[in-house]
């Protein structure tokens, strides 16, 4: 590990691994079956990347999408790590460099789609290349039960068969049911080592709002995190375009997104999201895999997400940087509706429409939660955890109230009107309303007619809507989306069990999470300069901005300031290659004024760690130049010379003249072998 560790620092530019990393590296690196199981931004990337740059031979990353992959080599080549991607998108020279690269044995990571698997050259190119491990990005693909399932997964367990190397399987979502199908997928059963890393991601705020104005609600969100990218999911096609108008007429730098439109045009927001700042994308959950854009600050919610394992894995896409990130999701009993029926009028077999269920279920007793968000969220995923103090529920903690009568004489009209009747109808009946449909079926009759006066119609809605959230009710397809009780709702009904409301859901309380700012007011200047010069840089290098640096080591550049390139390879992210290439530029944003020269020898050293020794073997030299005398002949060195002095650290005088010779060993070293040893 400790070869891991010095390219950890020298080629990624990180002190430390993140948890749960370091583990995870040792378990790939000496050459075992993995499946690790990490939190989205949690540094899965990493766990396969540096492994590749610790062995011989070459790593093949199997990844589902172009921009995905394309991102990763961008990011590696400005670490100067030797990568490449062979992708339908490559140009004829692109590949031929690829395959030379492969032909020289100089590749380290070669990224390929599960498409290109189905090819007969695959396999053949393969074996020749040398591959010694195999990687797989978003393993929950290879599942049929997981959110975003791809056929061509299913190759790789022949792919590992083939080449008989080790494989690690990395992924940020799977339940039980998903991570025992990747195991039988890609392991042929036997089990890997597992690593279960958490679902946590504490630097994300949970909020829910239930649906009030939702266009306004998205709007006055995204204008208070203006100059912030961020993302917009929506149910349908025709509302991203709407909303993302909406956004754009607001001022905003707003792009829609959808499975509907031309590639080219999906391509051309793709990489405007990619490679520029403050860019929002309104977008179906067509934008999903492949987005890796560490800073998206915000995502929000205009519809409910499919499922709870949806709604972690679209949140996810948030503050993938480790910094502070928001999101936002809004949900109503059309919302429940809708994803109720999508699942009970889809052609899948009945045990996969329960499960469908009960994971939205799961969301839904989410968006109603009483307590912390993030204990409930965790708990789906069998993790427990103590009250976060960062979701919208720890920032206001909601009234609660026993809501069992409410929801009795709700049940009661349900089952009274035959459960043949939707919530609006049911809401007429309880609030004594008389309307021609009442008095059609002779509702205005029945004993429940009018029990409900003490509640105004929007207040029955988000008692019924909570209703829903908690599977007491459901929409019937075979009946128009009329309500039917569930199992749960027998022993409410039957005066043999309880139920708590939250009183602020149904008097309709506007709330949206507080602006977190990034730095602290005084900072906020320079880390705007800051990304000022780091867009204008992307620009020119015609990558994405956070190719780089990401938004964190900026973040940490202006609250730490910086003033000695020693002090900046200190910062989170700036590895050697990044240090040499913008050290010195960004420098001058923080000083204000050009950097100091500094002789390639000692630069270097700024990012090995040995930079503050040269500067104290230097200063022994300037004061012994003429001996602790002052008349003695002059003797120096070169900064070469006092560079191979931090890099060998000679522990004695001998050693130390097999570097400089026996006057200089003798003029400076027993006061240079001190501060080595010291």
């Amino acid at each position: 590990m400790e070869q891991a560790r010095a390219l950890l620092a020298s080629v990624f530019g990180f002190d430390d691994f993140r948890p749960g990393q370091a583990e995870i590296v040792e378990a790939v690196t000496k050459g075992s079956n993995v499946l690790a199981i990490m939190p989205t931004g949690g540094g899965k990337s990493l766990c396969f990347q540096l492994p590749a740059l610790c062995s011989d031979g070459l790593t093949v990353v199997i990844s589902p999408l172009i921009a995905l992959m394309r991102d990763q080599v961008e990011g590696l080549r400005a670490a100067g790590v030797a990568a490449g991607a062979l992708t339908s998108g490559n140009t004829d020279e692109e590949n031929d460099a690829i395959f030379a690269a492969l032909n020289e044995g100089s590749l380290k990571l070669l990224y390929m789609a599960p498409e290109r698997l189905a090819s007969g050259g695959t396999l053949p190119l393969l074996k020749r290349a040398g591959v010694a491990h195999i990687a797989v990005d978003e393993a929950h693909c290879v599942s049929q039960w997981g959110h975003d399932f791809r056929p061509d997964y299913l190759r790789i367990g022949d792919l590992r068969r083939a080449l008989g190397v080790p494989l690690a399987a990395f992924t940020a979502t799977a339940d039980a049911e998903t991570r025992a199908e990747i195991v039988t997928r890609l392991f042929d059963g036997d089990a890997p080592e597992i690593f279960l890393r958490g679902f946590d991601r504490p630097n994300i705020h949970l909020a829910f709002a239930v649906k009030d104005s939702p266009r306004r609600q998205i709007l006055d969100f995204a204008g208070a995190r203006k100059g912030q990218s961020g993302i917009v999911y929506c149910g349908t096609r025709a509302k991203t375009e709407s909303l993302a108008k909406a956004l754009v007429e607001s001022g905003h730098n707003a792009l829609a997104y959808h499975g509907g439109m031309d590639g080219d045009r999906r391509r051309e927001v793709e990489r405007r999201f990619q490679q520029d700042d403050e860019v929002i994308v309104v977008a179906t959950v067509a934008f999903g895999m492949g987005i890796d854009k560490p800073d998206i600050r915000w995502v929000a919610h205009a519809d409910l997400p499919k499922s709870i394992e949806g709604y972690y894995q679209e949140i996810g896409r948030a503050g993938r940087d480790g910094a502070p990130a928001e999101t936002l999701t809004l949900y109503g009993a059309d919302d429940i509706r809708f994803r109720r029926s999508q699942i009970d009028e889809s052609p899948a077999p009945p045990e996969r429409r329960a499960a469908d269920h009960a994971r939205l279920n799961a969301l839904l007793g989410l968006a109603e939660a009483q307590t912390c968000r993030r204990q409930t969220l965790l708990a789906f995923f069998g993790e427990e955890a103590t009250a976060c103090g960062h979701c919208d529920l720890c920032d206001t903690p909601p009234e609660i109230f026993d809501g069992t009568e409410a929801v009795r004489k709700a049940l009661s009209a349900v089952l009274r009107c035959d459960q043949g009747f939707g919530a609006g109808h049911l809401i007429d009946v309880l609030m004594g309303k008389s309307s021609d449909k009442t008095k059609q079926w002779g509702h205005d009759a029945l004993s429940v007619f009018g029990v409900g006066r003490e509640y105004s119609k929007p207040q029955w809605q988000a008692v019924f809507r909570q209703m829903m959230g908690a599977d007491l009710i459901r929409p019937d397809p075979a009946r128009f989306g009329a309500l039917f009780m569930t199992e749960p709702a027998m022993p409410i009904l039957k005066g043999e069990g309880t139920i708590t409301l939250r009183r602020d859901t149904i008097t309709k309380t506007k709330s949206y999470p507080v602006v977190r700012a990034l730095v602290g007011e005084e900072d906020a200047p320079l880390l705007s300069a800051l990304k000022a010069k780091r867009r204008g840089l992307a620009e020119e290098a015609r990558v994405p901005a956070y190719v780089v640096f990401p938004d964190r080591t900026l973040i940490e550049m202006a609250q730490n300031r910086p003033q000695t390139l020693d002090a900046m390879a200190r910062i989170g992210g700036v590895g050697a290659k990044k240090l040499e290439r913008y050290g010195d530029i960004f420098l001058a944003v923080i000083l204000g004024a050009e950097a100091p020269h500094m002789h390639p020898a000692r630069r270097k050293l700024a990012s090995e760690g040995g930079g503050d020794l040269f500067d104290q073997l230097q200063t022994i030299q300037t004061r012994l130049t003429r001996g602790d005398c002052g008349t003695l002949k002059p003797l120096t060195l070169t900064p070469s010379q006092i560079s191979k002095i931090v890099k060998m650290r000679p522990r004695d005088i001998d050693a130390l003249s097999r570097i400089v010779g026996e006057a200089r060993a003798e003029r400076f070293g027993a006061d240079m072998i001190d501060a080595l040893s010291a």
